[in-house]
């Protein structure tokens, strides 16, 4: 399990854009899964390589049971909107309002290097974005719709950030 970089660790590497991979080998193979491993660890539905302190354009996601482990993802297409509340592993406790496409295509290299196509609507589509924003030194709080940044308070927003906390 991989430490997880928070924004008051005041670490660039959140804010930095990501290296691209020149190819998928062991090492990256070894840490897309432990990614996996930390990310199922901090029950996140996504997890960027910043955000365990390794500056490349790498990603991993849960969604509906599926596992995507992606080096370079891009997006090649985006439609519709999507508003919905997100968290994020890096910036505990707080939530808020994001707008975002509905329904994406974005592709990248498998962990055998080889290009995919992933094609994704409601949560997969906000996942996908968030991930890449991190690889792009954005994080959510700058899309947050105004008014809607909140610490969490209650039971019931914690369980709801718990949903959301890493799309």
């Amino acid at each position: 399990m991989l430490p997880i970089v928070v924004t008051a660790d005041h670490n660039d590497v959140l804010t930095t854009k990501a290296t691209r991979v020149p190819r998928v080998d062991d090492g990256i193979r070894k840490l897309m899964d432990d990614m996996v491993e930390t990310m199922f660890s901090a029950n996140g539905v996504g997890l960027a390589a910043p955000q365990v302190n390794v500056p490349l354009r790498v990603v991993v996601l849960r969604v509906d049971n599926q596992i995507y482990q992606i080096a370079n993802p891009e997006m090649v297409r985006c439609a519709g909107e999507q508003t919905g509340l997100e968290g994020c592993l890096s910036v505990p406790g707080l939530i808020g309002e994001v707008t975002r496409c509905e329904r994406v295509v974005a592709k990248g290299l498998n962990r055998r290097g080889k290009e995919v196509r992933i094609k994704g609507d409601g949560l997969l589509a906000r996942a996908i974005q968030h991930e890449i924003d991190h690889l792009d030194g954005v994080l959510f709080t700058t899309r947050v719709n105004e008014g809607t940044l909140r610490e969490i308070e209650t039971v019931e927003e914690a369980e709801e950030a718990d949903a959301v906390q890493a799309v």
